[in-house]
């Protein structure tokens, strides 16, 4: 089930707490703006990271964008922008690489990510 599926059933979640807690709000007004579509809580089941919440009554959050071109394709110098964006406390990180091979990049990167 999905977090919105969850909060139309009052059920708190893990997430929806983790949520609640780091932006100094209630599991309640979370889980209202989840069911109005106000609030997401954008969580990859298949990536071990923090639950994080976007939207209405939240605070602002920076998302650091990465990637190689088809003219510059250096796993390293990515893996230092990932190491930069955690050490300025970056909320998330997207890969946009367009250059390498993608599929071996985007692995290194989400095992050395922690957003």
């Amino acid at each position: 089930m999905t977090q919105i599926e969850y909060a139309k059933q009052g059920i708190i979640t893990k997430p929806i707490e983790e949520v609640a807690f780091k932006e100094k709000r209630s599991p309640e007004f979370i889980m209202e703006g989840l069911i109005k579509g106000t609030i997401v809580i954008p969580k990859n089941i298949n990536h071990q990271i923090e639950a994080m919440g976007v939207g209405k009554g939240l605070r602002t959050k920076v998302n650091a964008n990465i990637g190689t071109s088809s003219d510059i394709v250096d796993i390293n110098a990515e893996l230092l922008k990932v190491k930069a964006a955690i050490e300025a406390k970056a909320d998330s990180l997207m890969d946009l690489s367009t250059g390498g091979d993608l599929d071996f990049f985007r692995r290194k990167i989400l095992n050395e990510s922690t957003i």
